[in-house]
């Protein structure tokens, strides 16, 4: 399904609401599957998107035609994931180790998984692993951008994403014994 977006943004700032349903239906599913990446459970993540949704279709008028216009859209779920995260105070980045050092990566273990099972892993993840996780890894958010939207230290950010690969490794290791003992 193809989607004229310069005519639906055209018509989002004119607060049409037919403009804003085909908005909303076709970019919620993906919203969706973001703020599920970062919040516990559906409701929450339901929570996030429609408030995403409001501030995207009220600040509809400052976006300015340049650059990715889903791009703006994702930057706004995002925040409104980090919003409530912070507003329920689980974010725990206190933890700063300078001399941790990071485990290789093996990409064939990556390849192996499915996009569903990842994201069940990243799910166990502790809030504040998963958000940095999700911002490194998924969003491409740099080290320093990552420490200014959490008000953390570039060194915090980088041993929040070494911690929550190690914690991944884990929950992958204790899988594939359980699927091991099954077979």
């Amino acid at each position: 399904m193809g989607l004229d977006l310069k005519n639906i943004i055209a018509e989002c700032k004119k607060e049409n609401p037919k403009a804003q349903k085909q908005l909303y239906n076709y970019y919620s599913p993906l919203f969706f599957a973001i703020s599920l990446r970062y919040m516990k459970n559906q409701e929450e993540a339901e929570d996030v998107l429609i408030e995403s949704f409001y501030q995207i279709f009220s600040k509809i008028d400052t976006y300015k035609n340049e650059g990715s216009f889903e791009g703006w859209m994702k930057r706004i779920v995002v925040n409104k994931a980090l919003m409530q995260l912070r507003k329920k105070n689980v974010l725990n980045l206190s933890v700063e180790l300078n001399s941790i050092k990071e485990e290789g990566y093996n990409e064939d273990i990556v390849g192996k998984l499915e996009y569903k099972e990842l994201l069940e892993m990243i799910s166990e993840l502790p809030p504040g692993y998963k958000t940095v996780f999700n911002l490194y890894i998924i969003e491409g958010y740099k080290h320093r951008e990552i420490a200014e939207i959490l008000g953390v230290s570039i060194n915090t950010s980088k041993s929040q994403l070494i911690l929550a690969k190690k914690k991944l490794r884990e929950i992958y290791k204790k899988k594939q014994s359980i699927k091991n003992v099954k077979s």
